[in-house]
């Protein structure tokens, strides 16, 4: 299973009287050689949010929470892409600028989405009217979960600045609750959000040229059989997506559709099933409670595992239980 989101809290620094105007940006740390991902907005002063996150391959997902009514700054800059969700953002004064765009006084931008292509620079201050609530996605172009066809760390995106766009907001608010709710967190859910979140970032981007690729059909029988023999013997296992299509000798984008069109359901949500059905068998004997249960087909906890059985049987485990009398 996932590991928890972590919480982090920067060190402090010293914040600018309100109303001064965005200062000279100095960047955090650039993203580690490895590749791994580092909460690298950075506010000041720093004691007043509160942070939680999730990474998944080529993808950080990290919700902020400012705590208390006070004049702030940030700033970003990273060889990452970074997708910025205001799930609350109302501000007495501030400004907030992109690199290549103008500055932005807009008081209200809940729900206004901002995109910062890699390498541009990302900062603002603001004097809250309500305690801002954002999640920030940082995305690595050249993450593996990034359909090749796709040829996404080539694309030269263009920077946008409070915008709305319905299908990207929906995929954010799925992986802002895979942050926020680590117990139901689902790895290959969350990986294959992410893959579509970069299909999008492409889309919204104007890129008539591009093109996806054109599934013409399921996977193959022997791809069908090794994918379901893996998963029934690693069901209890977290699988990467990554994993799975390279069983399937496909990238993940293309097996995500190749499988959906095979098993008529997404790779996570016939992991899932797998679970429940093994969960079954299991519950035949009286001898297993329902916990050790739960532990047995991967659930972290009881609770997290009577809500899946429920909602794919109607039932919850007692009750299926009693009912095998």
């Amino acid at each position: 299973m996932a590991s928890p989101a972590e919480t982090t809290l920067n060190q402090s620094r010293a914040l600018p009287p309100p109303g001064h105007p965005i200062a000279e940006y100095h960047p955090p740390a650039r993203l580690h050689p490895d590749h791994e991902f580092r909460s690298l907005i950075e506010f000041s002063p720093s004691e007043i949010v509160s942070r939680h996150s999730a990474t998944w391959p080529g993808l950080h997902v990290e919700t902020v929470q400012v705590m208390r009514h006070t004049p702030f700054e940030y700033g970003f800059r990273a060889p990452c892409h970074l997708l910025v969700a205001p799930e609350l953002g109302e501000r007495y004064d501030g400004e907030t600028f992109v690199e290549g765009l103008p500055r932005s006084t807009l008081r209200d931008f809940t729900q206004k989405l901002i995109f910062v292509p890699a390498g541009h620079d990302f900062r603002g201050w603001q004097r809250p009217r309500a305690l801002p609530r954002t999640t920030y996605f940082y995305i690595d172009p050249r993450g593996p979960l990034v359909d090749p066809a796709l040829r996404f760390d080539e694309i030269k995106f263009k920077p946008r600045l409070f915008f709305y766009d319905r299908a990207l907001w929906e995929i954010a608010v799925k992986l802002r609750s895979q942050v926020e709710n680590p117990g139901s967190m689902h790895r290959q859910y969350a990986e294959a959000l992410g893959i579509v979140l970069t299909h999008e970032l492409v889309r919204i981007n104007g890129d008539a040229g591009f093109r996806g690729p054109v599934s013409r059909g399921g996977l193959a029988c022997w791809q069908q059989k090794q994918v379901a023999a893996y998963i029934e013997e690693h069901v209890a296992d977290d699988i990467p997506l990554a994993t799975l299509a390279e069983l399937a000798r496909l990238s993940p984008s293309h097996f995500c559709r190749s499988f959906k069109h095979s098993f008529g359901m997404p790779p996570h949500r016939y992991h899932a099933s797998r679970r429940i059905e093994r969960s079954k068998q299991l519950l035949a004997n009286r001898e297993l409670s329902i916990t050790t249960i739960a532990f047995d087909v991967g659930f972290s906890d009881t609770s997290t595992f009577s809500a899946a059985f429920h909602r794919l049987t109607g039932q919850t485990p007692s009750l299926y239980r009693r009912n095998l009398d």
